[in-house]
């Protein structure tokens, strides 16, 4: 019973750590469901560096905005959709209480 109790310190930072897991991993299906986090994962290979030339990479003005632009806009199409919506309602409410 005693050594149940001296490692009780232990089990409880186990616990914890546990937790802040499944948190972690819930959150980042959660973001990847609304589009804030991708699924691309890059992978890099070590290959035989040299020194070279290199300077700032252009930038493409043409390339897709990123991803969480996309979210604000979807969030702002809903936003004036439930907006449209409780219009509708407000007007059918007060033409049944007429």
């Amino acid at each position: 019973m005693r050594s149940i109790h001296r490692q009780g310190g232990w089990i409880g930072l186990i616990v914890i750590l546990l937790a802040l897991v499944i948190v972690a991993v819930l959150s980042q299906t959660l973001l990847k469901r609304m589009g804030l986090l991708t699924d691309d994962r890059v992978t890099t290979k070590a290959g035989v560096r040299a020194p070279g030339a290199v300077g700032a990479a252009p930038i493409d003005a043409t390339a897709a905005p990123p991803t969480p632009t996309n979210a604000i806009e979807r969030a702002k199409g809903l936003e004036s959709s439930l907006q449209q919506q409780s219009q509708d309602m407000s007007q059918r409410i007060d033409a049944q209480t007429k």
